[in-house]
């Protein structure tokens, strides 16, 4: 999983590339291989994930018919991404040429595709949820994709009906579908999608708390193996290590001293000195579900001002975790850390804690709900969330410490512990 932070910092960093981690691929193709204690010590936990059925993905297309008539829609229309995945188990990728999913409130699922991508299309619907006959709908290079959904909608007789299209659809799309059939009434999908992915099943949790668990453990092993003279770019690639040992894909952007004020990296390349204070942010992917964790630690002794302001952090990260629970507003979640970090003296609103407290996580990194101020939307039990106060002092540092939050049926709870101090910030401490 390469994350848009970890390829904002790979442009700079890249030139800095290290000697330790260099020396130590050299050494694993000589048979002599030296990696850290902490990152030999890890084993695969690859077998504790268990994958989605295909009975979860009918399970989960029912469920978008039942919100559809709910939202007085027809039928949603999905193309590559995330919700074809959610509800298919489909992966796809295809550019400028549409290849979509359409799946009515009642009445059979249909799909458009082009010709040559038939064959790579039917081997994937054959593991999906539809039945051993697929509607699939094929066009020719020099003919419209378009016009095979507006007659599969008219086969239907929904023709002039709404059609919900899912929200990251390209407007190419979009703009060729209203033209090919302006009496279907194109609008969002994202009550039914959203409103499906916001809630979380007890496999889903399950999966989510396995990949906070990994990385925990990746970043702690990281952490024991961290040694002066370190780039940034060492740190990351030790982690890539740690998570292909763990048994699932991830990495991790670092960021060290005056830099961890940036709160999504920088592109200067960056070396850990004693007394360096290091961020270390993102997470890895279980079965398709992701985990997003930050940590935020010293090489050495923390000054006095680091441990002032790890405390309102940590303080304020308790203060959303305690504040979450259902029929709560999101917005009163980003309200309670930010009074903690307020009344500190580090505000007022965005001056220090920059960003909102926290986002929906799932199969997407940043879904819904959205924990910021002003949302109205009401939590309800089994939705998931980072919880990520931060306070960034430009010029000196920055501390944020994020654990992904399970709203339950009478509160809340982290994944992973939280971290105790800068000094110990896995408490391993004796």
């Amino acid at each position: 999983m390469i994350s848009r932070r970890r390829f904002l910092e790979w442009g700079g960093a890249a030139a800095v590339l290290t000697s330790s981690v260099e020396r130590t691929a050299a050494e694993e193709q000589c048979g002599s291989p030296s990696l850290p204690a902490s990152i030999a010590r890890l084993n695969s936990r690859k077998g504790e994930a268990v994958p989605i059925t295909v009975e979860e993905r009918q399970q989960r297309q029912q469920k978008a018919r039942e919100l559809m008539s709910q939202n007085n829609l027809q039928a949603i229309l999905l193309m590559e991404g995330t919700s074809l995945r959610y509800f298919t188990g489909i992966r796809w990728w295809g550019g400028e040429r549409m290849f979509a999913f359409v799946l009515p409130a009642k009445g059979k699922a249909f799909y458009v595709c082009p010709a040559f991508e038939e064959d790579r299309a039917r081997e994937q619907i054959a593991k999906s949820p539809d039945p051993s006959n697929p509607d699939v709908r094929i066009w020719q290079e020099d003919e419209s994709p378009y016009d095979l959904v507006e007659q599969g909608l008219k086969d239907r007789s929904i023709g002039s009906g709404k059609l919900g299209i899912e929200e990251t659809v390209r407007y190419v799309f979009v703009n060729n579908l209203a033209k090919s059939a302006p009496q279907a009434e194109l609008v969002s999908a994202t009550p039914v999608t959203a409103g499906c992915r916001m809630i979380k099943s007890q496999h889903e949790i399950a999966l989510m708390r396995l990949a906070a668990q990994v990385t925990l453990a990746a970043y702690e092993a990281v952490y024991q193996a961290m040694h002066p003279g370190m780039t940034q770019v060492d740190f990351q690639k030790l982690i890539d290590v740690a998570y292909e040992r763990l048994g699932f894909p991830g990495g991790a952007s670092v960021e060290v001293d005056e830099y961890t004020a940036f709160p999504h990296g920088s592109t200067t390349p960056q070396v850990i000195r004693e007394g360096s204070i290091v961020m270390i942010d993102d997470g890895c992917t279980v079965e398709g579900y992701q985990s997003d964790i930050t940590r935020t630690f010293v090489m050495g002794k923390a000054t006095d001002k680091m441990k002032h302001v790890f405390d309102v952090i940590h303080r304020a990260q308790t203060a959303a975790l305690k504040t979450a629970r259902p029929g709560v507003a999101c917005g009163d979640v980003d309200g309670a850390a930010r009074k903690i970090i307020t009344d500190a003296g580090y505000g007022p609103d965005y001056k220090y804690f920059t960003h909102r407290v926290g986002h929906g996580l799932g199969m997407d990194g940043h879904e819904w709900p959205y924990l910021v101020r002003g949302n109205k939307t009401l939590l309800w039990a089994n939705m998931t969330t980072s919880d990520e106060p931060g306070i960034y002092l430009r010029g000196e540092f920055g501390i944020r410490l994020e654990d992904d939050m399970h709203v339950t049926e009478d509160g809340a709870e982290l994944f992973t512990p939280q971290s105790p101090s800068l000094d110990d910030p896995f408490g391993k401490a004796s």
